[in-house]
């Protein structure tokens, strides 16, 4: 499958008319229609079914759509970034994050570096294990998760450990109590992320089952708004980093635990013997103004 795949099937997923689909992609009609059986064959799938009034996208084609899409804007956002990087001479700085770091001191980060004028910033949201790929590949430079990952070509900094808290519905039994694992064991457990593993879903199985405690798990969520979400509809509970209850959602109750110590840690991730560049050096600034505001308190 190539690029221009992608580019011919978006556009007739859109137009879902061959002929005006052929038109904006400046080509004739059989080839097109050549083209977008050949994706078919090579997906297995039929993408399409074809009418008297037109095209109409199958549910495998509605889905093909939609990552399709997702594909071609990450593309074109990467050329962008090229091309701005290129033309201002300036360094391409990536970094990498899990959803859950980012409600709190992340975002400061961010904003110091792209205040450098010299720096092309790229976001990822990545699982930890991800980011340790990624650093690997050279794909981003820098990385915030919270798993603790042997690899020799990467050193990970455990920059502090985040107090847990548990999430339920607004009205919950529990609402208002500063529960116990024990407690909480009692009530269906959302987990997320669902995958790729291992996650923060181990780590929180792990706070359960270290105490002896059995839990049951109701359902998996890949990300955690949707787990959130889950708790709005009173379909679980589930723990999250402190963090987190900075988003303030409707719906939603955070608690602190009885257990003080049941934590998570932030591990700030590096290639391991690189020479840190400039811009690694601003972010080590940043990191140590913003680590040592969050162990004083000046930060939650």
């Amino acid at each position: 499958m190539e690029l221009r795949h992608l580019r011919y099937f978006s556009v007739t997923a859109e137009e879902l008319n061959i002929t005006k689909a052929a038109a904006r992609l400046h080509m004739a009609q059989p080839p097109l229609t050549r083209q977008i059986n050949q994706l078919e064959e090579e997906i297995g799938a039929k993408l399409f079914l074809r009418g008297p009034r037109g095209l109409t996208l199958t549910p495998a084609g509605q889905l093909f759509h939609e990552h399709a899409i997702q594909i071609l804007e990450k593309l074109d956002t990467t050329v962008a970034a090229v091309r701005r990087l290129v033309r201002h001479n300036r360094e391409l700085f990536g970094i990498g994050f899990v959803p859950s770091v980012f409600y709190g001191q992340l975002p400061l980060l961010v904003r110091g570096l792209r205040q450098k004028d010299n720096v092309e910033l790229t976001l990822a949201e990545l699982t930890t294990v991800e980011q340790v790929q990624a650093l690997k590949a050279g794909r981003i430079d820098i990385g915030f998760g919270r798993l603790r990952i042997d690899d020799p070509e990467v050193e990970q900094e455990v920059l502090f450990e985040e107090p847990m808290m548990a999430a339920v519905p607004v009205g919950h039994p529990l609402d208002g109590t500063t529960p116990t694992l024990a407690e909480l064991a009692k009530y269906p457990l959302i987990l997320y992320p669902a995958s790729p593993r291992p996650s923060l879903a181990d780590l929180v199985l792990g706070m359960f089952r270290r105490r002896g405690l059995k839990v049951n798990v109701v359902q998996e969520a890949h990300e955690m708004q949707t787990a959130l979400g889950l708790i709005v509809s009173d379909f679980g509970i589930t723990l999250v980093p402190e963090q987190v209850k900075r988003q303030n959602r409707d719906g939603i109750s955070y608690l602190y635990l009885a257990e003080k110590h049941i934590t998570s840690p932030i591990v700030c991730s590096r290639r391991r013997g690189e020479a840190p560049s400039e811009t690694m050096k601003a972010a080590n600034e940043i990191l140590e103004v913003l680590v040592e505001n969050r162990r004083t308190g000046k930060y939650p």
